[in-house]
């Protein structure tokens, strides 16, 4: 068992943006909202009138946990880590970590910005400097 990401027709154009260091997000032209996580549909109006948009690369800190253990690779390998849910400066929640941070300086509210981080094997699509995917991850804002 892997938590790789795997690119298909729909996701291509995410991960691709990423491994460019680009952060995208579904936006509905009918009830102009956006959302994330990645769907062909809009969460909130059913429209399947949505598109790719770059997203500014800003969030806040809603909620973390520290994780200590888990045994699913490749997360044993980086405990302790930070989980976390951040709002996005367009508006959707997204569950991501934050690195590059002190546990005793996480606060909630806290600017973050959108960093990439590489991931698992070789794909087609979303093929980062090291080979894997390039994943979205926070840190605190500079």
């Amino acid at each position: 068992m892997t938590a790789t990401p795997e690119a298909d027709a729909f996701s291509r154009a995410y991960w691709d943006a990423a491994a460019e260091g680009r952060l995208l997000l579904r936006h509905c032209a009918d009830c102009d909202r956006t959302h994330h996580y990645p769907r062909e549909f809009c969460p909130y109006c059913w429209s399947e009138s949505v598109t790719w948009r770059p997203a500014s690369g800003r969030a806040t800190l809603y909620t973390w946990s520290v994780v200590h253990r888990n045994d699913l690779p490749p997360f044993g390998e980086r405990v302790p880590y930070v989980a976390a849910v951040v709002d996005l400066a367009e508006g959707p929640r997204m569950m991501t970590q934050v690195v590059d941070c002190p546990e005793e300086r996480l606060c909630i509210g806290m600017e973050l910005t959108v960093t990439f981080r590489a991931e698992g094997a070789a794909g087609a699509a979303g093929e980062g400097a090291a080979g894997g995917f390039m994943v979205p991850v926070f840190r605190p804002a500079r």
